[in-house]
C-alpha cells in the first residue's frame, strides 16, 4: 500500500480557491486510482472526486461539479484537488484515498485501502 499525506488546507473566504495536494510514497502510485473524500462536523464522510490511475477519467460529486478539479502527476506521486468558488458548505476535513486498478464503485469508501490523515479546509462566509 502507498502512504498518503495531504497538504494545502486552510482558512479561505467564500468565493476563493484552494489547491489540496496528496503526496504518495511508494513506486506503485501510478497503478492507483485516487479519490478525495470529506467529512464535515457532525456528518458522515462523503465522496468528492475520483481519478483513474491512467488519469483518463474523472468523476465528481454533484455538490462540487463545475467547481472542483481533480488531477494527478504520476511523475511526482501526487494527486491534486483544485477547489474554486468555495462555499461555507465546503468546510470539512478532506482526505485522499487510493486503491489499485479501476473500480466502478469509485464513490464507495470501502473500495479504497489507503487513506491519508486528512487536512482541514474552512470556508468563512
Amino acid at each position: 500500500q502507498v502512504q498518503l499525506v495531504e497538504s494545502g488546507g486552510g482558512l479561505m473566504q467564500a468565493g476563493g480557491s484552494l489547491r489540496l495536494s496528496c503526496a504518495a510514497s511508494g513506486r506503485a502510485f501510478s497503478t492507483y486510482s485516487m479519490g478525495w473524500f470529506r467529512q464535515a462536523p457532525g456528518k458522515e464522510r462523503e465522496f468528492v472526486a475520483h481519478i483513474t490511475w491512467t488519469a483518463g477519467s474523472t468523476y465528481y460529486a454533484d455538490s462540487v461539479k463545475g467547481r472542483f478539479i481533480i488531477s494527478r502527476d504520476n511523475a511526482k506521486n501526487t494527486v491534486y484537488l483544485q477547489m474554486n468558488s468555495l462555499k461555507p458548505g465546503d468546510t470539512a476535513v478532506y482526505y485522499c484515498a487510493g486503491y489499485i486498478g479501476v473500480s466502478s464503485r469509485w464513490s464507495d469508501q470501502s473500495t479504497y485501502n489507503s487513506w491519508g490523515q486528512g487536512t482541514q479546509v474552512t470556508v468563512a462566509s
